[in-house]
């Protein structure tokens, strides 16, 4: 049993981990934004929830409540291409001045801690096809991208340093129930709106590896163990790429699955800002540590419009 500390813990993936972790027997503490109620953080496997900045006096604070972690997963940041594009200094703030802190907590204050740092395929820029391996250049196409990767570095610099031990987990498309935002919120709220027409950006050939939030957080707890002074990069994807128009359609499937017709998907062929082209993960290392996709994303995307539907639209 480990006692593992979850920055962003009240977030989407955030909870699922903390979950995961908690049935797996670990003790789990969360810090980050967010008023939640302790029942209700108990109901996600948390003994402890902080609600509060990523800083040393709220790091010290948890440490001397509940003891120096074993482990940490640092989620907090930013999380949405958009939102950063839209205000950038925030999102810096988030993702990069919470790491800085909390590499500097780590080094005063608990040394020998693993660190997760989760980053994204968005470092990866654009113009690239086909899988994408660990080892390709960092060419960030956006503001969100670039601050995921100057945290990648300061990662660098406190392994190389301090000793500090790290591990990156670079996540491609993640999607699951809970998840408020971003493309499969977009058409579900639109479809519960007018169900009979549908309009998106871009041009619904952009190629993603979706990855469902069940398995992300599976992949996650494997590859804690590689936290080492190296700072070892690993990718977290399926290495499968559906483009958006195929899984829109799915959506819509689900939606309307047992109507006889379906509603006019329409998209503006206008490519959206900082957003890539193909963005596939090479999974082959994540796979060699015994990590395998379990839920397909048909079932997935089903999953999600059920969830939707019943929870999503009742909870707004």
């Amino acid at each position: 049993m480990a006692r593992i500390l979850i920055t962003g813990a009240h977030g989407f993936i955030g909870r699922h981990l903390a979950r995961h972790l908690s049935q797996n027997g670990h003790v789990v503490l969360g810090l980050g934004h967010g008023i939640w109620p302790p029942l209700h953080a108990e109901q996600w496997g948390l003994t402890l929830w902080h609600n509060g900045e990523i800083d040393g006096p709220n790091l010290r604070l948890i440490q001397r409540q509940s003891g120096t972690p074993d482990i940490v997963y640092h989620l907090g940041g930013g999380s949405s291409v958009g939102v950063a594009i839209a205000n950038p200094r925030e999102d810096f703030h988030r993702t990069v001045n919470s790491t800085a802190e909390l590499l500097e907590w780590l080094r005063l204050e608990a040394p020998d801690c693993r660190l997760v740092a989760i980053s994204s395929a968005a470092v990866y820029g654009a113009n690239l096809q086909g899988p994408i391996s660990e080892t390709v250049a960092k060419n960030p196409f956006s503001p969100y991208g670039h601050h995921k990767s100057i945290m990648e570095y300061l990662c660098q610099s406190y392994c190389d340093a301090y000793g500090l031990k790290v591990v990156i987990a670079r996540l491609f498309s993640v999607y699951g129930q809970g998840l408020r935002k971003q493309l499969l919120w977009d058409v579900c709220s639109q479809l519960e709106k007018n169900p009979d027409y549908l309009r998106l950006g871009g041009g619904g050939g952009e190629l993603r590896d979706w990855v469902e939030v069940g398995d992300v957080v599976r992949a996650l707890s494997l590859i804690e163990a590689h936290a080492d002074q190296s700072r070892k990069v690993i990718n977290v994807g399926t290495g499968i790429g559906t483009n958006v128009r195929a899984v829109v359609q799915t959506v819509v499937d689900a939606w309307f699955e047992n109507a006889p017709s379906r509603p006019e998907i329409a998209f503006s062929g206008e490519a959206r800002k900082g957003d890539p082209q193909s963005l596939v993960a090479d999974s082959t290392f994540v796979k060699s540590l015994g990590f395998e996709p379990r839920i397909a994303l048909k079932d997935g995307l089903f999953a999600y419009v059920g969830w939707f539907r019943s929870e999503a639209g009742t909870a707004r």
